[in-house]
């Protein structure tokens, strides 16, 4: 995830970062609120490994606690911007951010339903957090490598699907269950044919 921090700056500095700090009229209020929850989103996926790394047990639960109200503040920040594509010349982009949604809802709930399970657990937060893949790289490639929806979209599907077989592989050979990343990526093909039946 740190490593991701880069990338989310480089996708999103042409639409927003790059405005600071005087940004324009185009950029509104829930533009910024939506960064603020979405970066501190991204903060929690980064301390609470770290926490656990450093057997900082306690404190990883409390902070946990906090998606609790974090998350929903999260989905619901998507909701203006969802509101403004309805309303724009290209509607069809509106399911990219509900398509994601709908991964990372059920993703995350599944995530919490098993906080007892500390291998579970820690399986699903990772595959929801590769839901941010779908914003991330569908900004960066048509923006900056001038790829089309289509391509951009199947590089993401395949940056996702390597790094789950990849975990996959590596749970197998360290004789662990990676069920949760199957599941994972189920999610995926789902949201891929959706996307491929819309745009297709």
């Amino acid at each position: 995830m740190i490593l991701f921090l880069p990338l989310v700056f480089i996708a999103f500095y042409k639409s927003y970062f790059e405005h600071f700090p005087k940004f324009s009229s185009r950029i509104q209020v829930f533009d910024h609120v939506h960064a603020i929850i979405a970066s501190t989103w991204m903060l929690l996926l980064i301390v609470q490994p770290i926490l656990i790394s450093k057997r900082k047990y306690e404190l990883h639960r409390k902070i946990g606690r906090l998606s609790y109200f974090l998350f929903p503040l999260l989905i619901l920040s998507f909701i203006p911007r969802e509101i403004k594509m309805i309303e724009s010349a290209e509607p069809e982009n509106l399911f990219f951010p509900v398509a994601d949604t709908l991964v990372l809802i059920p993703l995350y709930l599944l995530a919490i339903l098993n906080k007892r399970n500390a291998a579970k657990h820690m399986r699903y937060m990772i595959a929801a957090a590769l839901v941010f893949f779908g914003p991330t790289v569908g900004r960066i490639g048509p923006q900056w490598l001038g790829w089309s929806a289509l391509a951009t979209q199947n590089v993401q599907y395949s940056l996702i699907y390597a790094i789950l077989i990849g975990l996959i592989l590596y749970d197998f050979r360290n004789l662990k269950k990676g069920q949760p990343f199957f599941v994972a990526i189920v999610f995926f093909l789902m949201h891929q044919m959706a996307f491929y039946f819309i745009f297709l």
